[in-house]
Parts: C-alpha cells; structure tokens; sequence
C-alpha cells in the first residue's frame, strides 16, 4: 500500500510546464558539459528532515501532516516511514538517502535495545532497496540529541560518554556499510564549548583526533572503503565548536594525521552561520583536496540560526556547482537536500514539490556554471590578474630563488607600481548572463 498515494511520478516537462509536480529545468538524461544531469547532481534525500521533522519551531508546535501521524507504535512508524521514502525518492527521481541512526530506528534504554531496533530497519531498508531504485549516499550517529551527550560526544569530559558514543559510531558504520553506504559523515554537533572556565581545551580536541583514527582503524579492519566526510558547523548549538568552518576542521585533519583519510561535507547554511560565502566553503575544501559532498540548503541572512531552507536562489546555486565542476565533480559525494519545507508548508504534498523546486534550481545552476567555464571569460580576467606571477619577478619567488635581499634590491629604485583592475562588476555583469541568458 502506497505511503504517498497522492504524489504521482514527476517527470520532466519543460519551461512551459505549470504542473508543480513535473521539473521545468532538471532533465536527468540532459548531457552538460558531456555527462548527464544525474551524474552531476546526484541528489539525495535527508531522513531527519523529510520523514522526521513535525516543522515546529522555537515558539510553536509542529504543523506537519503526514501519513504515519495515527500510529502509535515507535517501530511501526519507523518502519512505515522507511517504506515512506524510497516511495519519495522514487517518485522524485532521487537517488540518494542520508540518515543518521536514530533517525530511522527508536532509542532503546540500552544500547544493545538500539541496536536491535536499528537492525530491524536497517534489514527492511536493504529489502526496499532490492525494489527501487534508491542508494545510500551516507549514513552517521546521531551524537547530540540525547542528553548524555550535553557536554558532547568524542570531546566530552566524560570518558564514559567518549566510550557510548565510539560504540554508536561502530554500529552506524556497520549499518551503512550494509546498506552500501558511499560515505559516512561526522558531525559534530555538541563538540566544543560554552565556558573556557571549566573546559579542558587540549584534552578535548586531543581526544577528538583519537577518535577519529579509531573509527579509521575500524573501517580498515572491517572492509569499508566508503568515503569518510566531516562537516563544519559554527556556533549552533555549542558557542565554540571545533568544526567551526572549512579552514578550522583542515587546520584539525592535518595537525592530527587525518587529512589523507577525511574529506569535508560542506552545508550552505552553515557557511551562512560561519559568517562566510557557500563558494568561500566550497573554494576552500577544492583547493585543498578535500571537498567530497554537499549538503543543498540555504538560509536566511536575516536570521541568526540554523533555517534549513531548500534552496531556490540561482546566484547561490550556480556558484556551487561552479566550484564542484571545477572540482571534477563530487565523485562518491553528492547533493544532500538537508533542508525542510517552511512551517505554513505543512502537506505532502509540499514536501514533494519543495524537492522539486529545489531540484530545479541546482539544474539551472549546473546549466549556469557550465557556461560561465565553457565562456571562460571569468577566469581569464582572474589569470590576467594574477599575469605578473607566470614570469619576471613573480615566477622567480614562486620558483623559490628569491630573498628579502635579494627583493629588496630589486624594489630599491622602482618607480610608481601600477595594478590591474580587479573588476567585480564586470565579473557580476557575467554572472548574471550566465544565470539568465
């Protein structure tokens, strides 16, 4: 019995289409830049939000109507939204899911209890996925919502907290290793501090590094050959987290010998509360060889919070997949929709169509950022910028034969020093060509 009998297949039907449930720009066998739009976008579907989340927030109670809200029994629920959205995927032409562990299964009073509840859909998601289409994109531990991990998980004081929390982490790798998990994710929710006065600051980020390189010892010893992920979050909901931005976690992966087993996860939203562009997060995982996936929101620079809006802004879009062509792509990685419909959105079938809308927006972006490579006029103007750097003087320091002596003679008598336009508006002027042409 269908869970969403009211959301038909959606399909593609052009710019001319007022169907909401059928795409006007993502076309999944469309050939950009000589790959299809599938294989660019690799979208998936985020659990928490699309079967878990009752849309309520910090002033109200949620408004979500769905299907399994006359159920009482947790493991019935649980199973019924399971079933639930490879269903959505399907009909959504989403190949992907994500799920953290107590996403999809109910706590127990023990571990051992979790870890049976967790066995027991984990074992009707890999049925499902012999009957559809959908895959694991990644799976993690949820280390942040129940109250042992107040003070955090692998950066606790509490080693007691340290040990649960590494035991979890080996069962979510277990369980997305059977579900043919591509990546596993670490997010840090509770991993920092509120007071430096009754934090151990060494011990903590020390202990977070031990952590780290047991579960890639573990990994090892177990066969799993998926991509591990780290995702930066600032300030939501520990005032100083350790995985503040892109340049903290990489200044954390090479102090601690990890940078050659981790990549980055890299969210909008959390980029936005970093105080930092998408394209900023995004420019610094490429150059550094460490971008591996997407999580595909955006928020609202009006609120200082953590929003999870689907993304609809085709500025924000295009410049994403801007920095993941110039990637080469996201290769295991892909475009997590950790997003939510806003709280007067409240049906199904709104949840369906924001996937859609959503979809959309990164097709246009792909098309955009596509051109704006193919045009190459934006990267001409940086090269040109930057011309003084490929011979003379520039490729002389760059080449490592120059000193402070040495420059100085060579600056002693130099007259007036001229520079190049850095052109910003002209480089906007070809953003927006790109985006609307």
């Amino acid at each position: 019995m269908a869970v969403f009998a009211e959301i038909p297949e959606v399909g593609y039907e052009g710019l001319d289409s007022k169907n909401p449930f059928a795409f006007k720009h993502y076309n999944p066998d469309e050939m950009v830049g000589g790959k299809s739009m599938k294989d660019h976008l690799r979208f998936s579907m985020a659990f928490w939000h699309s079967m878990n989340n009752v849309m309520n927030d910090p002033f109200g109670v949620g408004t979500a109507q769905r299907p399994w809200d006359h159920l009482t029994d947790p493991m019935q629920i649980a199973e019924m939204k399971m079933r639930g959205l490879f269903e959505l995927t399907t009909k959504l032409q989403i190949p992907f899911f994500c799920f953290h562990d107590r996403d999809i299964a109910p706590e127990g009073s023990t571990l051992r209890e979790s870890n049976k509840n967790l066995d027991q859909i984990v074992d009707l998601a890999a049925s499902l996925q012999a009957e559809h289409p959908t895959k694991l994109l990644w799976g993690t531990a949820n280390l942040f919502t129940n109250p042992r991990f107040m003070f955090g998980a692998a950066t606790s004081p509490n080693a007691e907290v340290f040990a649960y929390a590494a035991a979890q982490v080996k069962k979510a790798i277990e369980v997305t290793q059977k579900l043919g998990g591509e990546n596993y994710v670490f997010w840090g929710g509770r991993e920092g501090y509120e007071t430096l006065l009754n934090t151990d600051m060494k011990r903590e980020i020390d202990n977070l590094g031990r952590f780290m390189h047991m579960a890639v010892d573990y990994a090892k010893k177990i066969g799993f050959t998926g991509q591990f992920l780290f995702e930066p979050k600032p300030k939501e909901p520990t005032k100083h987290q350790y995985d503040f931005d892109a340049g903290t976690i990489l200044g954390f992966l090479r102090g601690y010998d990890l940078i050659d087993h981790v990549k980055l996860n890299i969210e909008t939203n959390h980029a936005t509360l970093a105080t930092h562009t998408m394209q900023h997060e995004l420019h610094t995982a490429r150059i550094n060889g460490v971008l591996g996936s997407v999580d595909a929101n955006q928020g609202d620079l009006l609120l200082g919070w953590d929003t999870d809006q689907f993304p609809t802004d085709l500025y924000e879009t295009t410049l994403v997949m801007y920095e993941v062509l110039k990637n080469g792509g996201l290769h295991s990685g892909g475009l997590n929709f950790d997003a939510k419909p806003r709280r007067g959105s409240f049906t199904a079938a709104d949840l369906a169509e924001t996937h859609i809308i959503g979809m959309d927006a990164f097709a246009q972006g792909l098309k955009a950022a596509q051109k704006l490579i193919d045009d190459g006029e934006m990267e001409a103007i940086v090269n040109e910028r930057y011309a003084s750097w490929e011979s003379g003087i520039g490729k002389s320091i760059e080449d490592g034969k120059e000193s402070f002596e040495s420059l100085e003679a060579y600056a002693i008598d130099k007259p007036e020093i001229s520079n190049i336009s850095g052109r910003q508006e002209r480089l906007e002027a070809i953003l927006n060509r790109a985006i609307f042409s």
